[in-house]
C-alpha cells in the first residue's frame, strides 16, 4: 500500500481527521512535494482524502500564491516562489552557514560524502551534504530527505545523547517494530541500549553497514548555535571498499578538530 493511499484510507476510516480549511491546503501543499514529477488532480484528491472540488480550490490558491503550479501534462507541481523561498531559508540558516565549510573540509580530505542531520522523533532529517571533489560512485542522500535515526550514525549518536538507559530506548521505541534494512541494523532495546552506552562513552557513532549494504559511516555531535545543546550530528559516509570504517575511526582527532574549527 502506497503512503497516498494509506494517508486516504485513515482519513475515511477516521472522521474527525477530515481536512478542512488551512489544514486541506497544508496537506496539498505536502502532497505536492512527494511528486517531483507533478500529480493530477484525481490522484491528488484521493492523496488528501477530499473531493476533487474542494481539492481544486486549495490548489488554486496556491498556484495564486505562487506556491504550485501546473505543467504541461496540466499536472500539479512545487511553484517557484515556495522553492526560492525554501531554498534562501535554507541558505540563509545559522547551522548551514556554519557547517557547510566543515563539510567541505571533511568531504576534501577523506573523498566522501558528509551530512549535516538533525533529529526529527524517529527519523534524522539531512539538512546539509557534501559530496566529494572526485569519484565516481556518490550517495543518493538528498538535503530534506530522511532515513531511520536507529539505523545510521547522526541517528544513533543524536539518540545516544537523549536516551540516557534502557527505560528511556523502550519508550522511545514504543509499540513500533524497528525497520531492519541490513542483517547488520540493531533493532532491539538491549542492542540499542549498549550500542547507546558505548557511544556516549568513545564520543562518536558508526554506521557499519547497518542502514545501507556496502556503506558506512562516523558521526559526531555538532554545536553549531549552542555550546552545551547539540543542533545535529556531522557525518563521514563512505563507501565500505574505498574507505574503510577503521581508517575513519583512526582520523577521529583529525575529524573532531575539524568539527570544532581547530583544524590548522
Amino acid at each position: 500500500m502506497t503512503d497516498s493511499t494509506s494517508r486516504s484510507a485513515a482519513a475515511k476510516a477516521d472522521p474527525d481527521s477530515k481536512l478542512v480549511g488551512s489544514d486541506r491546503v497544508l496537506a496539498v501543499l505536502a502532497e505536492l512535494a512527494r511528486h517531483p514529477d507533478g500529480i493530477g488532480l484525481e490522484d491528488m484528491a484521493r492523496a488528501v482524502a477530499s473531493p476533487k472540488p474542494t481539492t481544486h480550490r486549495a490548489l488554486a490558491s496556491l498556484r495564486r500564491a505562487g506556491f504550485a503550479a501546473q505543467d504541461g501534462r496540466g499536472h500539479y507541481v512545487l511553484g517557484d516562489e515556495f522553492l526560492r523561498m525554501a531554498f534562501a531559508h535554507h541558505e540563509a540558516r545559522p547551522d548551514h552557514v556554519r557547517v557547510t565549510p566543515v563539510l567541505q573540509a571533511l568531504s576534501e580530505r577523506y573523498g566522501e560524502t558528509t551530512h549535516y542531520a538533525a533529529l526529527d522523533r524517529v527519523s534524522v532529517v539531512y539538512r546539509s551534504k557534501i559530496d566529494p571533489p572526485t569519484g565516481s560512485v556518490r550517495l543518493t542522500s538528498t538535503v530534506g530527505g530522511r532515513n531511520p535515526a536507529h539505523c545510521t550514525a547522526v541517528g544513533k549518536v543524536l539518540l545516544a545523547h537523549n536516551l540516557r538507559d534502557e527505560a528511556a530506548v523502550r519508550a522511545w521505541i514504543g509499540n513500533r517494530l524497528l525497520e531492519r534494512p541490513t542483517e547488520h541494523t540493531l533493532t532491539t532495546p538491549e542492542e540499542l541500549h549498549a550500542a547507546f552506552t558505548r557511544i556516549r562513552a568513545q564520543g562518536y557513532s558508526v554506521d557499519d553497514r547497518e542502514n545501507e549494504s556496502g556503506v558506512n559511516c562516523i558521526a559526531v555531535l555538532a554545536y553549531l548555535t549552542s555550546p552545551t545543546v547539540p543542533s545535529g550530528a556531522i557525518s563521514i559516509s563512505g563507501l565500505a571498499y574505498r574507505t574503510p570504517l577503521q581508517s575513519l575511526v583512526d582520523d577521529l582527532p583529525a575529524i573532531r578538530a575539524i568539527v570544532s574549527g581547530q583544524a590548522p
